[in-house]
């Protein structure tokens, strides 16, 4: 059964996600707090790294398994806007992004994509969150597609009814201002199965499943 997923989306306990501006040196602005728990924890399958296993890595795992592609915003791929400068910007990871996958990039500005050895491909598409993923589970391979992220991008597949499961990390700071994870898509939670489980590390994981549509 194909799913739209969402992984690893860390919020503050004010419903912050990342902050307001995004630069080269801040890729998610003012939030860096929100990823402490994240850092050592890694996104690897648990038999790829020497490390315990806790209920936080085994849920960071996840994030990787069964998916076929990705659909990102724009200021998850790099920080410019408007018309794409001619900087050679290859996105924050260098010449080893993670993804390994197609990923597909929201943006009003299509240009020609990107191809890394690794497998990870970049498609930079001006399109609406349904035809994003139909693209998207086209190129997926029979696998699922991630959504993600940022948290403006998830809220627009939420509002469009498009995720079928999302595993949220609630962290236990408060930002105070920032992009938030909720607005505009308040009362989402009744279409959604929510299971919460609590972490030593001080993470409150949740995990939605979407319910069976009618």
């Amino acid at each position: 059964m194909f799913r739209a997923r969402v992984h690893s989306q860390f919020v503050s306990l004010d419903g912050y996600s990342a902050g307001d501006f995004v630069t080269f040196d801040k890729p998610i602005g003012d939030a860096q707090a929100l990823f402490g728990w994240f850092d050592g924890q890694g996104i690897e399958g648990i038999g790829d790294v020497d490390a315990p296993v806790t209920m936080d890595r085994a849920l960071f795992a996840l994030w990787g398994q069964g998916i076929g592609a990705e659909i990102m915003g724009r200021k998850k791929f790099g920080p410019q806007q408007g018309p794409w400068p001619e900087d050679g910007w290859r996105g924050w990871w260098g010449e080893e992004p993670p993804f390994k996958t197609p990923c597909f990039v929201l943006t009003h500005h299509p240009r020609e994509p990107m191809h890394f050895p690794n497998g990870t491909s970049f498609h930079f598409i001006d399109a609406a969150p349904v035809e994003a993923l139909r693209q998207a589970k086209e190129a997926a391979n029979n696998l699922d597609v991630r959504i993600g992220g940022g948290p403006s991008t998830v809220r627009q597949f939420l509002a469009a009814d498009l995720v079928d499961f999302m595993h949220v990390a609630i962290v236990p700071i408060t930002l105070g201002h920032g992009t938030s994870l909720w607005e505009g898509v308040e009362g989402i939670e009744d279409r959604f199965d929510i299971e919460t489980i609590g972490s030593s590390s001080g993470l409150t994981h949740q995990l939605w499943n979407r319910k069976e549509r009618e």
